[in-house]
């Protein structure tokens, strides 16, 4: 049996403190599952803050990072305030972690941007620490980037063993580290360009994505059952004349209108066709946990209230 449908929107933040909290309490009543934060420098709040500030403001809707970059907090500072986060929440936090791609956020900060291999090796380190961190006790850990000594887990997270896991990519050797560390595996685009470009978009088509999911399944092995996999939609339309929208779209990143209508990061189309679409690709991918972009949320409320829990 397919697992039911989940939603999440992602955010990245508000003007005022009143006009965030009124945010968090909309997507609440929308039907919304997860208020999602990205985790970078520039126009958006600072997920941590903001994600507490979401959570007081409401009493359901889940809080979630996508996705915290390792490079920018030592492991052991991220799991303090994950936890945190988890216990202020009364047990809300999805923990999303990744290795960094975006180029200009490490040139504009100075931080080293190290090679892809060095980033996913030294994030794996880092998950590790955490997840002991989760178990609580002290936490002591010796690697090639970090070492530990005696650190004592407080405060202890609501969730056990812990907060959902969530990693995402969109190449093999990060899919396969999520494939077998996390609980909720995101497939995105591949990153390896570090910004965004026609490249990058065009390795969401549904090609790339059966072949992520390849990935996903032969790392995962017998664990494959037990991973909610997830896919942001970047891009949301609700419009009469689907062909034309997608064929406009298509045309301004150098693709086929089909390559937009199958890749599960576009939506385009009335109610009805989104819903068909999800369901479709449920049915080939297996992807039952969907991220909307918050300019489309209100629109797509329908959407959501019709597939949660189906």
């Amino acid at each position: 049996m397919p697992r039911p449908f989940r939603f999440g929107v992602e955010e990245h933040g508000a003007p005022s403190a009143k006009a965030w909290r009124d945010k968090a309490r909309l997507f609440e009543a929308l039907g919304y599952a997860t208020l999602f934060l990205p985790d970078h420098f520039g126009e958006q709040v600072s997920p941590i803050a903001a994600l507490m500030s979401a959570a007081d403001a409401t009493t359901r809707l889940r809080i979630g990072s996508l996705v915290f970059d390792n490079d920018y907090r030592h492991p052991v500072v991220l799991a303090k305030e994950a936890a945190t986060l988890d216990l202020l929440s009364d047990g809300r936090l999805e923990f999303g972690l990744g290795a960094g791609w975006l180029t200009s956020d490490y040139e504009q900060t100075g931080i080293p941007l190290d090679s892809i291999g060095i980033r996913i090796e030294r994030m794996a380190e880092g998950l590790e620490i955490i997840k002991r961190f989760f178990a609580g006790g002290a936490v002591s850990f010796e690697g090639k980037h970090y070492r530990v000594q005696g650190v004592d887990a407080f405060p202890s997270a609501v969730q056990k063993p812990h907060p959902p896991i969530l990693i995402g990519g969109g190449g093999r050797r990060m899919l396969s580290l999520a494939a077998r560390e996390a609980d909720i595996v995101s497939v995105n685009y591949k990153l390896t360009e570090g910004q965004i470009n026609q490249n990058l978009i065009s390795t969401g088509r549904a090609q790339a994505t059966d072949e992520k999911l390849k990935w996903i399944k032969e790392a995962a092995g017998e664990r494959f059952s037990q991973i909610e996999l997830c896919a942001t939609v970047f891009v949301a339309s609700v419009t009469e004349d689907r062909d034309g929208m997608a064929a406009r779209l298509a045309s301004s990143v150098g693709l086929e209108p089909r390559d937009l209508l199958d890749m599960p990061h576009f939506l385009i189309g009335t109610i009805d066709q989104m819903i068909e679409d999800l369901q479709a690709r449920r049915e080939r991918y297996g992807i039952s946990y969907v991220v909307l972009p918050d300019r489309a949320a209100e629109k797509l409320a329908p959407l959501v209230e019709r597939l949660t829990g189906t």
